[in-house]
């Protein structure tokens, strides 16, 4: 079955899953599994998710040519499965966490040490049918070990020096040239798919809106389509168009933050100073218009929380004007600064082949070359009455990744024209039915593509539910990134990723 074959094609010899909306689920036996693992290390399938339950492995899967979108899910009621890892690594972290939560053994998988559980739990395998008693002690983690005549080792964090989440680094060194970066995660693990179980659609809504609080958005939007697709539940038109709205708010101002952050670490604190007031202009702009400054609990299962008034979409058209000239002045003198983009042209590379082998997307993919973007494919409403562009780069280095998100506030800016212009009139929130289903949805963030999978009982609450966030296919590539730089550039290479701390420890 090797080949240019189809990925529904493929999985099609399982057995399908009732009601699974709106792409299709199959149950795959153990000889269907492992041709799925053979298949994976030649086909053009990208992974967007693994995840467990107490005896059953899932893996969200999309055939990059075709477009199509399916889930793969395999009993295991001895508690193991064949790992994907060897044919696709950016599986690995996933299966390690897969085995931390739900007991579920990656078997061929050789890096079988813990990732989210750090031996501090009140139980092992919390989310197994059968969780395990509390380890006795902390458990040690053994860093990958780096050889060479004059290395050192250089311990950075969990606890940082700024309000940032706890991660740990773990460089080996040459002088001041980095042979190798280890990452050791998980310290802000929130358990949000045990959060989510057994939840009523308005609590584990507001759950999902706090995976990652810079995406919250995107989160809920992905919660609230992936509920509506399992209960087959019609969004009013004017609901779709106030999300497109929300989401393009929110990825304006994490793009300029995060452009000015970056200059910051390369010593250039007066991007930052323009980008922090271009900032908080969008955020005045979201609590005036719907209640809040990030947006949270705006987007719900149904609709929106909120509508936008007739004078509030003339003054968000008449702030969006400034904007745009001052964020263009600023563009400007980041392009005429020789020395700040000495730093950044030729720093941090991420190779275009390790982007598309891990599947990473958002401004590190298009910085590299990888140009997929959830909102044109597989798309949804409104994106597809929008005129759209995706800007992509090949360079790979921190230049390139600030050069995506300065192309990106501009289309985020056309859009909220277009939408503005064009939003119909109408109801902006629907009822709920109460139905047995299961949904998944895609959404497109400002790091990239964000995905939650649900499963509904007969009453209308989450039974089941799983987030997954784009930093998990984007940390590894850090640590490539950074290797034969200098130490010194590791904040403005980390920060050019900005990858989600939250949202990767789950």
């Amino acid at each position: 079955m090797m080949g240019n074959v189809s990925l529904l094609d493929f999985l099609s010899s399982g057995h399908p899953v009732e009601g699974h909306r709106p792409w299709p689920r199959f149950r795959l036996d153990i000889r269907a599994w492992r041709a799925l693992v053979g298949q994976l290390a030649t086909s053009e399938w990208s992974v967007i998710s693994l995840w467990g339950e107490p005896e059953e492995i899932h893996v969200a899967l999309r055939d990059d040519e075709s477009g199509q979108i399916a889930i793969a899910s395999h009993p295991c009621p001895e508690r193991w499965y064949v790992s994907l890892g060897r044919a696709r690594p950016g599986v690995i972290r996933l299966e390690r966490a897969a085995f931390d939560l739900w007991g579920l053994a990656p078997m061929g998988l050789e890096d079988r040490r813990p990732w989210l559980d750090h031996g501090r739990w009140p139980s092992r395998k919390p989310l197994a049918s059968q969780p395990q008693p509390a380890a006795e002690r902390p458990l040690t983690y053994d860093f990958l070990a780096a050889e060479g005549e004059g290395l050192h080792q250089i311990p950075v964090g969990p606890v940082h020096a700024g309000v940032i989440e706890p991660g740990h680094f773990r460089f080996h060194c040459q002088g001041e040239a980095v042979v190798r970066l280890e990452q050791r995660l998980g310290y802000v693990h929130k358990g949000i798919d045990g959060l989510l179980t057994e939840r009523s659609v308005e609590d584990a809504a507001r759950v999902a809106a706090r995976v990652s609080g810079d995406a919250t958005v995107a989160y809920s939007l992905a919660f609230a389509r992936a509920v509506e697709a399992a209960l087959g539940c019609e969004v009013p038109p004017r609901a779709h168009w106030l999300r497109a709205l929300m989401a393009e708010m929110e990825r304006i101002a994490n793009h300029v933050f995060d452009i000015g952050a970056v200059c910051n670490d390369a010593a250039f604190a007066i991007m930052l100073s323009h980008m922090g007031v271009l900032r908080e202009k969008i955020l005045r702009a979201n609590d005036a218009l719907f209640g809040h400054r990030l947006l949270m609990d705006r987007v719900v299962p149904g609709g929106c929380a909120r509508d936008l008034s007739e004078e509030g979409a003339e003054a968000l058209k008449h702030l969006l004007h400034g904007f745009t000239k001052d964020f263009e002045r600023a563009f400007k003198l980041y392009d005429n600064t020789p020395s700040l983009s000495d730093r950044t042209q030729g720093t941090g590379i991420a190779n275009g082949s390790l982007v598309h082998r891990f599947g990473a997307g958002g401004f590190v993919g298009r910085a590299s070359g990888r140009g997929h973007d959830s909102r044109k494919a597989p798309g949804y409403q409104p994106y597809d009455m929008l005129d759209l562009s995706i800007p992509v780069y090949a360079e790979g280095d921190v230049n390139a990744r600030l050069m995506v998100r300065f192309d990106e506030v501009r289309e985020s800016l056309g859009l909220i024209t277009q939408i503005l212009s064009d939003m119909p009139q109408g109801a902006f929130r629907a009822p709920l039915p109460s139905l047995a289903g299961e949904g998944l949805a895609v959404v497109e963030s400002f790091r990239g593509e964000v995905m939650v999978w649900v499963r509904m009982d007969e009453s209308g609450r989450v039974a089941r539910a799983h987030a997954h966030d784009p930093s998990w296919f984007q940390w590894p590539l850090l640590e490539a990134a950074i290797e034969g730089n200098i130490v010194a550039d590791f904040p403005l290479c980390n920060k050019s990723f900005n990858c989600s701390y939250s949202g990767a420890d789950l």
